[in-house]
């Protein structure tokens, strides 16, 4: 089939089913109007509640209280506050249920410290900055020169060009109306090699796909869409306070100078050289956030050693005869960890079929390495010099190129070893070509892989195609310890009982510890620094073999990493602007980690120590590069701020973006009337209590004195932050540099007070992956299920730090639970038969009593921030509990009494306001006759439980679906205290 119609063909859902739970099915266990009526209810109040501005929240005016008149801190003490937020979502997509799950963390905070009385702030933006977008873009620039502007000269190299069917033409559509229409089995199926196949798999319309080869469009298209989901979630956002990232938005690229420019002063971003992770092919160092593989991952130091030839092998010599200078130096280039023990160097390994190339570094000298190996020596000055790094691999060729097993033989110089008359080239089998050079010099004293590896070579010499005396040569001790002795590898092997090279989990236990007993009590036996502890010693080796020439730093990606142009990175040695994290500033590195270790709250001691950890092993951070979307730096407008360097404390730019802009794009000035230009580095100080503000700010700026108090008044009482939510993978990264910024930047008193991160989420059990098809969007989840019963599954998905799951059968259910329950109200409340008179039946007080416990637990779980349990009390558990009361009663011919049921109706719909505010709302004002939205209520004050009568509860039947079914005494007892 021919045409780009063929992969918009197989994408359309009609042609494949979805294998997430079926929307059939969820008309099939409750009848079409059940949805539409619970929907209906959603639509209705969502309209109302963005129509009332319900979410839009001030601090305290000026006006209200003079900013002489009160403290910042006693504002904040006067007129309680929350604010939260999340990672601000990335904008190449639309939203996923992992996306929304972290959201709803957040959502349901706010929604909880509403009804605490507090002033509830969560704001929103669009992060844009980095290479994704830029990416993308640039590859359908490609797609569109080889296939033209709709694809039409695209062919599926599967199908014949005359079965092509008409192109499929989408259907321009409002933005906030877009619909992505693809199929996730269908997706899957199609394959992905082009980037135009990936925006049809997003759902845009073929017609539409050729504008997004422009960056902007991108910034234009799916913000709105956000937008849509959130609000079709219920989210309580302050939309007001939206923007995007990047010079975009004039007045977030002033906020974003202003970071950079203090930091730079603070001798917080310094220049240097350094290894980095690199993208040959973007030309720039890769980040975290422009990887789709290798996330976390960095560099890898080693010491490269140059092990001379002095006699080829046989088949090499064959290999470079007439090709390399007879006088010419060549050298094997080992890659160690371990230069104090090169003492004992006995051979060197070459995996025998992995292919090695001689690669010339100058005149007369040449390297001999595996071909990823050279093709990162090239970024760190070996091949070629930094201002004139390669694009492609094919500027790299090998002189010649061979397997490990043509160079077996080779006897070569062995820098520091004992035999100075050589050592030889041996084959070993486990050899990576993929970490380090791919030469591996051998030290079996202290190396178990190297001990068995020798010992087994030795005894099949023959097989091996080597002579025997090769692999024996004398064993020199050069490390004592106190564990093993002086031959920490022979001892370790025969006491693990370790028989080949191939017993590959003994021999990790082996080199762990083997490293672990040399390097942290070892002492040395030999050579210049003979009788000190090896790990003062590992530094002044390496410097001594660099300085004399025998070695030079090499580093390689500790794993794969790939960069969105889908390009395999090195690790490149360049100068560059950083971030000075780490140890290299042991003063803020100190303030941060004390912070971490006291007052910040994490929710989980696995999340504080990961904070810890992180902060132990962060160092410098590349903060800048040339390619991309972003702020330019200010001292060094050829470079970008990264992703990761723009993201760090933009919570406090939410403080006053509705001030300063009417739109996300800051296109129409805010009510205070400041122009981007005005907002100069010095205002930004003035904000965020930096400095004090005097007349020749007013005038030097032109802005009003009004209007800088009421952006310091927004700033104060809303800062600092009371929860940052996110997932747990950017610990690593993101929310540690939020910390080590808010540390350089702001007072104390303003930094984070609590970080909550949450797992992976899983869907249906399963990992969530757009290549198995077992994904969700948020516009489908609440398309299926609606948003209370969406909401409902978020809250039960879990709240540990280990991974949740999105289970749809529970969405499912809820859709008619929410149902019944809603009618049940309905009719109960009209039903004039009810008992009325004093309520003071048995059954009453009990269920009466009940209500109370279970009002009080789930407002202590709401504050704990246990959604699952607090859904339990508020809903599950409330249910159970109208059960018992309703057919206890009827059982003893009394009946419900009208005023502890309108009781119960009211707690229900207070209670599962943060979780189910639409449901909730319809109670409240529908049935309930409220005057105002439930949005503005408090949760309630009940009395105190009885004891005597939870504890009558135990020795009564209650209904055998009850959660709280026959309960212990000691349960019943734990779950009252």
């Amino acid at each position: 089939m021919a045409a780009a119609a063929v992969a918009a063909a197989a994408l359309d859902p009609s042609n494949s089913a979805k294998n997430t739970l079926k929307l059939e099915n969820v008309r099939a266990i409750s009848a079409p109007h059940v949805e539409d009526t619970l929907i209906a209810i959603e639509k209705k109040y969502q309209a109302q509640w963005k129509a009332n501005k319900v979410f839009e929240v001030n601090a305290p005016s000026i006006s209200e209280i003079p900013p002489d008149s009160i403290t910042a801190a006693g504002l904040r003490e006067k007129f309680p506050k929350f604010f939260g937020t999340m990672a601000y979502p990335y904008m190449n997509g639309t939203l996923h249920a992992g996306h929304s799950f972290t959201a709803s963390k957040v959502e349901f905070m706010a929604g909880t410290a509403r009804m605490e009385g507090k002033r509830a702030l969560f704001p929103l933006g669009f992060h844009c900055t980095g290479m994704p977008i830029k990416a993308c873009a640039d590859k359908l620039v490609d797609d569109i020169k080889k296939f033209g502007k709709h694809f039409e000269r695209y062919t599926d190299e599967g199908d014949e060009p005359d079965e092509a069917p008409a192109p499929i033409q989408g259907t321009k559509e409002d933005l906030t109306k877009f619909s992505g229409k693809k199929s996730k089995a269908a997706a899957k199926s199609v394959k992905m090699k082009y980037q135009f196949q990936i925006m049809l798999a997003l759902g845009i319309p073929l017609e539409e796909v050729h504008k997004f080869a422009d960056p902007a469009h991108w910034l234009e298209f799916f913000p709105p869409l956000c937008v849509r989901d959130l609000d079709s979630i219920g989210a309580r956002i302050d939309w007001r306070r939206q923007f995007v990232t990047t010079d975009a938005n004039a007045y977030y690229d002033a906020f974003t100078r202003w970071q950079m420019n203090r930091l730079h002063e603070q001798g917080k971003i310094l220049y240097g050289n350094r290894y980095t992770i690199y993208s040959p092919k973007d030309g720039q160092p890769c980040m975290d956030h422009d990887r789709t593989e290798g996330e976390g991952v960095g560099p890898q130091e080693y010491t490269a050693l140059k092990l001379k030839v002095r006699e080829w092998s046989p088949a090499a010599q064959e290999l470079v005869k007439g090709k390399i200078e007879p006088d010419a130096n060549v050298y094997f280039v080992p890659a160690t960890l371990r230069p104090e023990t090169m003492y004992g160097q006995t051979c060197c390994f070459l995996g025998p079929k992995i292919p090695y190339g001689i690669y010339k570094v100058s005149e007369k000298e040449y390297y001999i390495v595996t071909k990823r190996a050279a093709w990162n020596m090239a970024f760190q000055g070996t091949f070629f010099s930094s201002d004139n790094f390669p694009r492609d691999q094919s500027e790299l060729q090998p002189l010649v190129e061979a397997p490990g097993s043509t160079f077996v033989g080779t006897l070569v110089n062995a820098p520091l070893s004992v035999h100075t008359e050589g050592v030889r080239i041996l084959p070993m089998e486990s050899v990576s070509a993929t970490k380090g050079t791919g030469v591996v010099t051998s030290v079996p004293s202290d190396s178990p892989d190297d001990y068995a590896t020798v010992v087994d070579l030795a005894k099949k010499a023959d097989y091996y195609g080597i002579k025997k005396e090769w692999a024996e040569l004398e064993i020199l001790p050069i490390i004592e310890t106190p564990s093993y002795g002086n031959l920490t590898a022979p001892t370790l092997v025969k006491q693990l009982k370790i028989n080949s090279p191939k017993d590959a989990v003994p021999l990790a236990k082996a080199k762990e510890l083997a490293y672990s007993e040399g390097f942290y009590k070892g002492t040395m036996l030999h050579g210049e620094f003979k009788g000190q502890p090896v790990q003062e010693v590992k530094e002044k080796v390496r410097e001594s073999l660099i300085k004399s020439g025998d070695a030079f730093p090499f580093a390689d990606p500790a794993g794969k990493v790939v960069s969105r142009s889908n390009d395999e990175c090195v690790v490149a040695y360049l100068g560059q602007w950083f971030l000075n994290y780490g140890e290299n500033d042991p003063q803020w590195q100190k303030e941060t980690l004390d912070y971490v270790k006291g007052p910040l709250n994490t929710y989980s001691q696995e999340a504080r120590h990961g904070f810890e950890k992180n902060l132990e092993w962060l160092n410098r951070w590349a903060c800048a590069r040339t390619y991309g979307l972003g702020s330019r730096l200010p001292w060094d407008p050829h470079f970008l701020v990264e992703s990761l360097s723009d993201s760090t404390i933009y919570q406090a730019y939410y403080t006053i973006a509705h001030l300063l802009h009417a739109d996300r794009y800051g296109k129409e000035p805010g009510r205070l009337g400041i122009k981007p230009e005005q907002m100069t580095d010095e205002v930004w100080d003035y904000i965020f209590t930096r400095r004090d503000l005097g007349d020749d700010l007013i005038r030097s700026t032109g802005i009003r004195k009004e209007a800088f108090l009421t952006m310091r008044r927004e700033f104060e009482y809303w800062y600092p932050l009371d929860v940052r939510v996110s997932g747990k993978d950017l610990i690593q990264n993101h929310l540690t540099f939020c910390l080590y910024i808010h540390a350089a930047l702001f007072p104390r008193e303003y930094w984070p007070r609590s970080i909550r991160v949450n797992g992976h989420l899983l869907l249906n059990g399963e990992k969530m992956s757009k290549s198995t098809g077992n994904f969700l969007t948020l516009k489908d989840a609440v398309e299926k299920y609606g948003a209370d019963a969406t909401r409902i599954a978020f809250a039960d998905a879990g709240d540990a730090i280990e991974d949740a799951n999105f289970d749809e059968s529970v969405a499912n259910s809820n859709i008619l639970r929410l149902f019944t329950l809603k009618e049940w109200i309905e009719e109960v409340a009209k039903d004039s038969s009810l008992r009325t008179g004093p309520a003071d039946a048995f059954f009453d007080k009990l269920f009466g009593n009940e209500l109370n416990v279970l009002a009080r637990e789930a407002r202590k779980h709401y504050a704990d921030t246990n959604f699952k349990l607090a859904l339990k009390s508020a809903l599950y558990d409330f249910t159970s509990a109208r059960d018992f009361y309703r057919e206890s009663t009827t059982a003893a011919g009394i009946g419900m009494h009208r005023d502890i049921i309108l009781r119960y109706i009211e707690l229900q719909a207070l209670l599962l306001t943060p979780i189910t505010p639409h449901w909730s709302e319809y109670v409240w004002l529908e049935v309930l006759n409220k005057p105002d939205t439930i949005q503005n209520a408090l949760f309630p004050d009940v009395p105190e439980p009885s004891p005597a009568l939870s504890s009558a509860l135990i020795y009564l039947p209650l209904p055998a679906n009850s959660p709280r079914a026959k309960p212990s005494a000691s349960t019943l007892a734990n779950q009252r205290s």
